[in-house]
């Protein structure tokens, strides 16, 4: 009989956690993703047209080329048991109807926000705040460069003192790494404390 528990367990699928990486439109979420995943991310990316010219805002970002979308999805094994579920947000304000639907059953978030543009991250720390969704902000550093310390990040963006901010560098898959361990363990916390 225990042998039929142990098959039953390496039978079982894992459990799944959804988590949303979000953010204005070119802060690094489709990057991000494609960092950490295990897998080939699956990506809805488009060519830039002049359908977008006076709609898209490309003030620091004149090099970018392609846009989201849909979204982004991506996976992390963290054991036989637990697997990661990355959906990546589209950025530009015409795509955003379609983070509800995103956002049903996700346990917790990323804010990415680029010190260049920080005001493209204020809808998405609204979105997660009046949706009670714990959320952590990564700060890409464009081009390897972080100008200010997480504490000024913090004060600009008039985050609470719970809200974790890092520093991180969307490019690299352990900068990517930590921001999800930070979120998760703040689930695993808010979970003990509930």
């Amino acid at each position: 009989m225990a042998g039929s528990d142990t098959t039953a367990t390496a039978l079982a699928p894992p459990d799944t956690v959804k988590i949303l990486i979000a953010g204005g439109f070119g802060v690094g979420k489709t990057t991000m993703v494609g960092s950490v995943s295990e897998i080939a991310p699956l990506r809805t990316e488009e060519p830039l047209t002049v359908a977008g010219l006076g709609i898209d805002d490309l003030n620091g970002i004149e090099e970018k080329r392609a846009t989201t979308v849909a979204l982004d999805f991506g996976r992390i094994t963290i054991s036989r048991e637990l697997v990661l579920y990355l959906f990546g947000t589209p950025g530009q304000q015409r795509f955003w109807f379609m983070w509800n639907d995103l956002a049903v059953g996700a346990l917790g978030a990323v804010v990415l926000v680029d010190v260049r543009r920080p005001e493209s991250s204020f809808a998405a720390i609204d979105f997660f705040e009046r949706r009670g969704i714990p959320f952590v902000v990564g700060v890409n550093g464009f081009h390897g460069e972080h100008p200010y310390p997480a504490e000024e990040i913090r004060d600009a963006l008039a985050l609470p003192a719970h809200v974790r901010v890092l520093l991180c560098d969307a490019r690299e898959r352990e900068s990517c790494r930590d921001v999800l361990i930070a979120l998760i363990d703040q689930l695993i916390a808010a979970a003990k404390t509930a």
